[in-house]
């Protein structure tokens, strides 16, 4: 975990990132359900985000919540995220963020397993994988 906060302007986020990757972790978007690379990767190692290299989640944490997005059952440290009120889209929802760089992850529920019965719902195109290839995608 980094101690020194990543702020970049807009435009160097734009020169850094993919736009789908822009879009969603700075303009607070989403990708559709069941289309993201991590949505059913099962491989052993830990999931970091993909603007500043901040450890986000370990694959031990993550299971299969039918959502259409990578679902976890807690951070890899609670301190890795930030929790906002959403209002958007007519809903009650708390956004997570990067603690690091402010990057929009997605949304945590409470309709997890235990032990936490939380569900954080996150972008693929926010996440990088680091770790083991060999397990089965």
């Amino acid at each position: 975990m980094t101690e020194d906060k990543l702020m970049l302007t807009n435009q160097d986020w734009k020169k850094r990132l993919t736009p789908e990757q822009y879009r969603v972790c700075f303009q607070k978007g989403t990708e559709p359900a069941f289309t993201g690379k991590y949505t059913d990767y099962k491989h052993s190692g830990e999931y970091v985000c993909v603007c500043c290299g901040q450890q986000l989640f370990d694959s031990t944490a993550k299971f299969d919540s039918g959502s259409g997005w990578p679902s976890f059952w807690k951070p890899v440290l609670d301190k890795a995220l930030r929790e906002n009120r959403d209002t958007s889209h007519g809903m009650l929802r708390v956004e997570v963020v990067c603690s690091n760089c402010n990057a929009h992850l997605g949304h945590v529920f409470e309709d997890g397993p235990q032990p936490t019965g939380l569900r954080y719902c996150i972008n693929s195109v926010c996440l990088e994988f680091k770790g083991d290839d060999s397990g089965n995608s």
